[in-house]
């Protein structure tokens, strides 16, 4: 039946019979798709939902008129069941970046993709203020309070509950209400694409195009950014994000001003909502439809979400207090310890040799202290080491610590950073000096207690010559 539909659109629109059709890897929706080749290719789309294909084909041609990189539809049947549009080949954004997204690292190609892309967004964005029929859109014509709640309660009923949590509903939804008045606070003409993704954008000939924007609606601008630079499975580091976003402001500065820090404020809740529905989506994907590329998503929205309640929103408690009670269970915090981030830090005496790396990556830094001028060459400081005040007194007053820490510290900052970003989760420091016992104890010491305090990792600290051992908590 859905073969025989498309070869009749397949001829009618090119005259000639289809010589292959190959069925496309499904995505999350119902909707199956199909590459129909002959004298050209074309993609066949079956979706059950007649009045959202009926969205998707209007806008797909209100943009094209507007000179918009959206896949053209070239005809349809009268059901709207079915229809043909271009084929913009096989490379979706996300596997175009797939190097970055595995690594944290993203070269200057993958860089130079994303930027043109959310680049591209205010036009398409803001092709919506002017004639464009927003009571064709599917399934609602705004985003509004409605479907606000609708959402949040998508996240509710299918993901938290699927938890097993306790928490009282009534103040949960006094504090939905509330989220809904804060995003609601902006009127716009604009378009709100919906699902805007990396998965939503193909790649052809270099350049970006739009596709499944067929959920779009009037609506604010931040709800794209916050789908496009928070996706679980992106991966996308803080830098890389706030490069995106100043490009993203850039392109909307020809459309209208942009008040950066009333922006980045309003974005924050947008993000906030956008993970709460994304969990919603994968516990009902995931969890109610078995489909294993949701559930293992789950890890990495909830990650997401556990940085960005490290920011408090006074304007929901009751939602924030339950989140930070979801990110702490055991099903996540788990699978989240197994990707944590250890730092061995250890002062040894050079004539007892260079400890090992007990990880096995035979890596790390190791610092030589012995330049630094010596406390041991005093009598009086014999029986103390670099924890203890006459010595810490003596380092400090000398100076010469202190500078050589700081380089320490930028050095290992930016490691400990990169490190975060790839999931690597072992990283070895080692101060050695003549004894053990007083430079490389400092130096240990302060910059285990520097770590912890700007990176909330574990840190496990050994001096040992002095066979003392120190371990600090990560912060989750």
């Amino acid at each position: 039946m859905i073969i025989d539909e498309l070869k009749k659109l397949y001829y009618s629109n090119t005259g000639s019979r289809a010589k292959e059709i190959t069925e496309l890897p499904s995505s999350g929706s119902n909707r199956r798709y199909f590459r129909l080749t002959g004298v050209k290719s074309l993609i066949g789309v079956n979706g059950t939902s007649p009045e959202e294909n009926a969205a998707f084909i209007y806008m797909s041609g209100y943009f094209r008129r507007k000179d918009l990189p959206v896949p053209e539809v070239y005809c349809h049947t009268d059901d709207k069941l079915f229809y043909l549009q271009e084929d913009l080949g096989d490379t979706l954004l996300f596997d175009a970046i797939e190097k970055g997204r595995r690594s944290c690292v993203f070269d200057e190609n993958e860089r130079r993709l994303l930027r043109k892309t959310i680049a591209l967004l205010p036009s398409i964005q803001m092709a919506g203020t002017s004639g464009f029929d927003f009571t064709c859109c599917y399934p609602q014509p705004e985003f509004n309070q409605r479907s606000v709640l609708w959402d949040l309660n998508y996240f509710k009923y299918c993901f938290l509950k699927a938890t097993g949590m306790d928490f009282q509903e009534d103040r949960l939804e006094d504090d939905f209400r509330q989220m809904s008045e804060v995003l609601l606070e902006d009127s716009s003409g604009a378009f709100l694409y919906r699902d805007f993704q990396s998965r939503n954008v193909m790649i052809k000939d270099g350049e970006p195009w739009f596709i499944d924007f067929q959920g779009g609606r009037r609506g604010p601008i931040y709800y794209d950014i916050a789908s496009f630079l928070w996706q679980a499975k992106a991966k996308f580091t803080e830098d890389l994000r706030n490069e995106l976003l100043s490009e993203y402001m850039r392109a909307l500065r020809r459309y209208q001003p942009v008040d950066e820090v009333f922006f980045l404020n309003r974005l924050r809740h947008f993000v906030l909502f956008r993970i709460l529905q994304v969990l919603g989506a994968y516990g009902f994907r995931g969890y109610f439809e078995k489909k294993p590329h949701f559930i293992q998503s789950v890890p990495y929205a909830i990650e997401n979400l556990r940085q960005l309640l490290k920011t408090d929103y006074p304007e929901y408690p009751y939602l924030c207090d339950i989140l930070r009670r979801l990110t702490k269970l055991k099903q996540f915090s788990d699978d989240i310890q197994k990707r944590m981030l250890e730092v061995k830090i250890v002062s040894f005496a050079y004539k007892k040799g260079i400890p090992n790396d007990p990880a096995g990556n035979g890596g790390g830094f190791v610092f030589d202290c012995r330049a630094i001028n010596n406390p041991g060459k005093y009598e009086r400081y014999n029986h103390f080491t670099g924890s203890d005040e006459p010595v810490i007194r003596f380092l400090e007053e000398d100076g010469e610590i202190t500078s050589f820490l700081e380089h320490v510290y930028a050095m290992v900052d930016a490691s400990v950073k990169r490190y975060l970003d790839r999931g690597f989760t072992n990283l070895i420091v080692c101060f050695g000096c003549t004894g053990g016992q007083h430079r490389s104890v400092y130096s240990a010491q302060h910059l285990a207690e520097h770590l912890h305090s700007k990176f909330g990792i574990k840190i496990h600290l050994t001096h040992r010559e002095q066979n003392m051992e120190q371990t600090f908590d990560a912060t989750l």
